[in-house]
């Protein structure tokens, strides 16, 4: 016997029956907007070869330097729970040529590993819905997944408390230009840097423009810009892409201290941001990827999709009281007998009902009880109304209907006529 109780890994949360109501009602409103928009979905393991993710996502970020969860298998090979989904769905979509010839709308959803310091809407286990799109260069696909992504927000009342940040990275040439201006401006001003900054500056020096510390937040506002040194054909794409926004009457940002963290990244970055969950602000983020596919050693693929974090959008939804109705909606019906063979009549009543009532909510207690026990554990049910057969309503094939919301007077129905009067009575307010 174990003398210490077994519990859930710090940074890994169960989900409990009462919070997957709201996940079911956000999962569906993902998957009908991506059906109406013509994306296919995609399924990959959550583990993959380690190489997978430090070749993609950057030997030198926080992620790959800190984060993975990583560990040999007893063959010897090095394996990592997935960190993210963009390079596990480019691997499927090369392993199985997906990407020959042809262009992909591909869009996923699972859980992510990382080992990160939990606190509010930031986990080491957290689920990600993620879009990929393969095959299309022009800004027209990134205006379509910006345009995706707002009517999401819209669908789940969130586009007033949402905002857009927009900026171009530009080509792989355009940004190690920059990154020796860059490197240079921060040399002069290296006492300013503070340790983990001093570490980026020769590794990954873009992504000290993110730093969130305040002491560095003068010097980082007078930096140069990455989009005053962009090519010609980067600054082109951002200019058509902004053009679509504007005409579509999407508003944005454009914050030139927007690179994202992870390497893979070039020309269109996105965000979208809240105030409503204080310093975990992000709910939405993505961009082009051009050359990861050539990178993992396919061929040059244009590319660009975005992730979202499930755990932060739900519990966005539930602080600003944006729960609908149905994303907690009780039982309709709940189904009691007095004794074994009433029992066995509720079942059998349970199954025909659910036939000819499939939108309805129905639950037959079971476990015997007093009536009293039974009405008390109906209520709690949150049902609308108990159906009660006893000795007398099994002799006279009937159903006693007990209002369990309302003050009415309870009936008695026979149970031909029982289907058709429930409905009737469900469909009232």
């Amino acid at each position: 016997m174990l003398s210490k109780k077994i519990q859930a890994i710090r940074g890994m949360n169960d989900l409990l029956p009462d919070q997957s109501p709201l996940w079911q009602y956000f999962e569906g409103q993902v998957r009908s907007l991506m059906q109406r928009y013509g994306y296919a979905e995609i399924r990959t393991p959550i583990v993959e070869q380690t190489a997978l993710f430090a070749r993609s996502i950057g030997e030198v970020t926080d992620i790959v330097e800190k984060e993975m969860y990583t560990f040999e298998d007893r063959n010897g090979d090095s394996l990592t729970l997935r960190p993210e989904g963009t390079a596990s769905c480019v691997r499927a979509a090369m392993e199985h040529g997906l990407l020959h010839n042809q262009t992909q709308r591909l869009w996923y959803q699972g859980p992510m590993f990382r080992h990160e310091r939990p606190q509010k809407g930031r986990y080491r286990q957290f689920h990600q819905v993620g879009v990929e799109t393969f095959g299309l260069e022009g800004p027209d696909i990134d205006a379509e997944l910006i345009l995706l992504s707002a009517r999401l927000w819209k669908q789940l009342g969130l586009h007033e408390h949402v905002t857009l940040e927009l900026n171009s990275l530009g080509s792989s040439e355009a940004r190690a230009a920059y990154r020796d201006i860059l490197v240079a401006y921060f040399e002069r001003h290296y006492e300013v840097l503070d340790e983990d900054s001093r570490r980026r500056l020769t590794s990954n020096p873009l992504r000290i423009l993110d730093s969130k510390n305040p002491d560095m937040a003068p010097m980082l506002a007078e930096a140069p810009q990455l989009l005053d040194h962009l090519d010609a054909e980067s600054r082109e794409h951002f200019e058509r892409l902004t053009a679509i926004l504007d005409a579509a009457g999407i508003g944005y940002t454009i914050n030139p201290r927007l690179v994202r963290g992870l390497d893979y990244y070039g020309r269109t970055v996105f965000e979208w941001t809240t105030s409503a969950l204080g310093s975990q602000g992000t709910v939405c983020a993505g961009g082009r990827y051009d050359g990861l596919v050539e990178q993992l050693g396919g061929k040059p693929t244009p590319a660009v999709g975005f992730a979202l974090g499930i755990e932060r959008l739900i519990l966005l939804l539930e602080t600003l009281e944006l729960v609908p109705q149905e994303a907690s909606a009780p039982l309709d019906v709940y189904l009691l007998g007095m004794d074994e063979p009433a029992t066995r009549a509720a079942l059998l009543l349970g199954e025909e009902l659910r036939e000819r009532l499939p939108e309805r909510r129905i639950q037959v207690h079971c476990g015997g009880g007093s009536f009293k026990s039974q009405i008390r554990k109906a209520d709690k049910s949150g049902a609308r109304l108990a159906l009660l057969i006893g000795e007398d309503e099994l002799a006279h094939d009937q159903v006693t209907v007990k209002f369990l919301r309302e003050e009415r007077e309870q009936q008695r129905l026979a149970r031909g006529e029982l289907a058709t009067t429930l409905d009737t009575l469900l469909a009232s307010p």
